[in-house]
């Protein structure tokens, strides 16, 4: 059964793993400068605090009633995460799509499809690993998530992690990797590496986003050695 999912992603099995005028006087003011109302979008980050004492029913009802950035106003529903709770494999994308936000949780679709299958190729099931994203909400017409959104969701994330505790962060795709990793580098610097999060010791590793190997399925080679160096961390194998 793994041969399968490993076809899927394209492995072979030997691959190693204004006010009016005022007169003063007798002088006359000019008249003030037209001014032009700007709306400015002000990010309300939740309290880190009061997120850091929430439990994951807890968690995700905050999560429910975010309003701190502007996605709120379009979205349909939030997209928490997915997935067995004491995992010890936690994989965290970009940001919920269409299919994603009507459905309510993450990696549907083909890229859905293309994740299960690499999860599988690892033998493991989808229900034993943590699935989700930084951003909680879909972005419109599913663009890259922008700054202030990451900053936004940053403590929901957080939050997700210490609950969990996993021994293993996947993290897929280049604006999950340089938000979690607080980077700028990109992802062929990235991909291939072993790092840790935050202050803990946590490893991260990062891969391909599965919608990229989908329009670019030479690269799945590269992304199966990323799932290899995870899977070697996990087992205790890594050097």
């Amino acid at each position: 059964m793994r041969e399968q999912y490993l076809q899927e992603m394209g492995i072979t099995r030997w691959v190693r793993r204004e006010p009016d005028s005022v007169v003063v006087g007798n002088v006359v003011p000019e008249p003030a400068e037209e001014t032009t109302e700007v709306e400015l979008t002000v990010v309300q980050t939740p309290d880190s605090h009061m997120v850091n004492e929430l439990d994951w029913p807890e968690l995700q009802q905050q999560v429910s009633d975010c309003v701190a950035c502007d996605l709120h106003a379009s979205r349909s529903q939030t997209v928490f995460g997915a997935g067995y709770q004491q995992a010890d494999w936690m994989i965290i994308g970009e940001a919920p799509g269409n299919e994603e936000e009507q459905q309510g949780e993450p990696f549907m679709g083909q890229s859905g499809q293309l994740l299960t299958a690499m999860i599988e190729a690892m033998g493991l099931k989808r229900e034993q690993v943590y699935i989700t994203n930084i951003l909680k909400c879909r972005p419109p017409e599913n663009r890259d998530p922008v700054k202030d959104e990451i900053l936004a969701c940053h403590a929901f994330l957080r939050r997700q992690i210490e609950l969990l505790q996993p021994k293993i962060i996947l993290l897929l795709g280049r604006v999950a990797a340089q938000s979690v990793l607080d980077t700028d580098a990109l992802m062929k610097d990235i991909h291939g590496k072993v790092f840790k999060y935050k202050e803990t010791e946590i490893p991260v590793v990062a891969t391909y986003h599965p919608a990229y190997l989908l329009r670019a399925p030479g690269e799945k080679r590269k992304a199966w050695q990323d799932l290899q160096i995870a899977m070697n961390i996990v087992s205790g194998e890594a050097t």
